[in-house]
C-alpha cells in the first residue's frame, strides 16, 4: 500500500503536457520563476500569440532588478507598454 501511495506522489509531481498553449504556460511560469500561477500562464498563451508571451516573458526573466517578474511580466502586458500587446 505503501508503495502505491509513493507512486502517485511521484506521479502528481510529474508534468503531463498534452497541448502547446499548456507548454507554453509552463516555460512562462519557468522563466518568471512564478509556479503558484501556471494556469495563468496556460490561459493567456491560449488566448494570445505564444511567440509574443515567451519574448515579453524571456525580457523580463533577464532584468535582474526585479523582484516579483510575474507581477512586471502582467504589468508590460496589460498595461499598453507593450507595443505587441493588441487591445
Amino acid at each position: 500500500m505503501d508503495d502505491y501511495l509513493e507512486t502517485l506522489k511521484k506521479r502528481a509531481k510529474e508534468s503531463k503536457v498534452y497541448s502547446y498553449h499548456q507548454l507554453v504556460g509552463l516555460t512562462i511560469a519557468e522563466l518568471l520563476e512564478d509556479d503558484k500561477h501556471k494556469a495563468l500562464y496556460m490561459k493567456l498563451a491560449k488566448l494570445h500569440d505564444s511567440d509574443k508571451l515567451m519574448r515579453l516573458a524571456k525580457n523580463t526573466a533577464e532584468r535582474k532588478n526585479i523582484k516579483n517578474k510575474g507581477a512586471y511580466f502582467m504589468k508590460l502586458l496589460y498595461d499598453g507598454k507593450n507595443p505587441e500587446h493588441k487591445k
